[in-house]
């Protein structure tokens, strides 16, 4: 079994992250979900939501991921997402008054994105 597997996350826009790690945890519409090397292939449909990598030198990449699908075979997990930032990306001041404009305009999906950045730099 390999020591590490290969991750390349993707958002419609952007290359958000890619390199070698031990584990990624990810939201899928089934639950959540544990990747190291060698597991089983997957095809998955991602949920809002943080999305923590555990990369090979011990560092912990956090992002946050809102839809979009997790493949992984020979080693090799995808992760594209419609939307993803890095947690050290993330404005909280503006995180924090998007969710509260979000709340008073009662939209949400407008909510459910500012949570999920901010629970994305909580995790970080």
């Amino acid at each position: 079994m390999a020591a590490e597997l290969h991750v390349e996350l993707v958002a419609a826009d952007r290359s958000v992250w890619s390199g070698e790690a031990t584990l990624v945890v990810a939201r899928t519409t089934s639950g959540d979900i544990g990747v190291m090397p060698g597991h089983q292939p997957l095809l998955g449909v991602l949920e809002s939501g943080p999305v923590t990598i555990r990369t090979s030198d011990g560092a912990t990449v956090v992002a946050a991921v809102h839809g979009g699908f997790i493949s992984f075979a020979d080693n090799k997990l995808s992760l594209l997402a419609e939307i993803a930032e890095l947690a050290d990306e993330i404005d909280v001041q503006r995180a924090e008054r998007a969710l509260e404009r979000a709340k008073s305009d009662t939209d949400a999906a407008a909510e459910r994105r500012a949570d999920v950045r901010l629970r994305a730099v909580a995790a970080h």
